[in-house]
């Protein structure tokens, strides 16, 4: 296989995707009828990834991005990113046509990726944007696609689907600080001390999320997210100052993203 392929970064479509099928999975939605979708987020997946790629490459200190595109330049890595994101583009327009609110709900997803890659630097904001263009967002996108919709506008939520969402976002919230603090991004500027703090107030508040959406709503199948909180917060058990370029740490995280992927696609297909 080309190294190029590396490029692509496929390991992190999970990261877009897991809301989606979690969308399909509570509601038993066929997971046919959202299929167009479903590859347009994997299309505009890689295309965050390789215009995250784009803007990095002037960062002399981005040593991890130079080494996966060296040999490659912007204008090159700057076309796959064109390209993924004309195809993710056509994908929706086959569900857009038909439902032109979901256009909007794109249109916001997509600036608020731009914004981010743009404003890494900014502390938690940063935060708050990524979990709602990768989370709430496209779990919204699959509800109004198949008609759930409250007021013309907002997706048709139950309490349980809230609950859920909610602890699914807040627990993401804080894997994401840990991953900047690795990458040497935004929380990684401030003092390991008020790093920890943030990123000790970010894990509690997931893990008080998830355990009573869990008491609440009595899906035991998702009783694994409440140990995420417990590992984030037992890597940052003293304050860090050697997580900087930690890739293998980073790996596991992935790793960890991409079975929880895998479980909610059993959840789905199962009888």
């Amino acid at each position: 296989m080309s190294k190029g392929f590396r490029l692509l970064r496929v390991e992190y479509i999970f990261s877009v995707l897991v809301p989606c099928l979690l969308s399909i999975y509570l509601n038993d939605y066929d997971v046919f009828a959202h299929i167009w979708i479903l590859a347009g987020f994997g299309f505009y997946a890689i295309t965050g990834n390789t215009l995250n790629d784009v803007i990095d490459m002037k960062d002399p200190n981005e040593k991890e991005t130079l080494e996966r595109v060296q040999g490659y330049r912007r204008k090159e890595i700057f076309t796959i990113s064109l390209a993924s994101f004309l195809l993710g583009t056509v994908c929706f327009m086959n569900s857009i046509v038909a439902n032109p609110l979901l256009g909007i709900y794109l249109a916001i997803i997509v600036i608020s990726v731009i914004f981010y890659c743009l404003f890494k630097s900014l502390v938690i904001i940063n935060h708050i944007i990524l979990g709602i263009s990768h989370i709430l967002l496209p779990y919204f996108m699959i509800k109004i696609n198949a008609g759930d919709i409250s007021m013309n506008f907002f997706p048709d939520l139950t309490l349980f689907e809230l609950l859920i969402i909610l602890s699914i976002a807040s627990v993401a919230f804080s894997g994401q600080m840990l991953h900047e603090m690795i990458d040497g991004d935004s929380l990684s500027k401030l003092s390991p001390k008020t790093s920890r703090l943030i990123i000790w107030i970010a894990s509690i508040i997931s893990l008080t999320i998830a355990i009573f959406s869990l008491v609440i709503t009595q899906y035991i199948i998702f009783l694994p997210i409440v140990f995420f909180p417990f590992g984030i917060m037992y890597i940052f058990r003293k304050p860090r100052t050697d997580l900087v370029g930690r890739s293998s740490l980073k790996d596991v995280g992935i790793i960890l993203g991409n079975l929880t992927f895998v479980y909610i696609i059993i959840l789905i297909i199962a009888p």
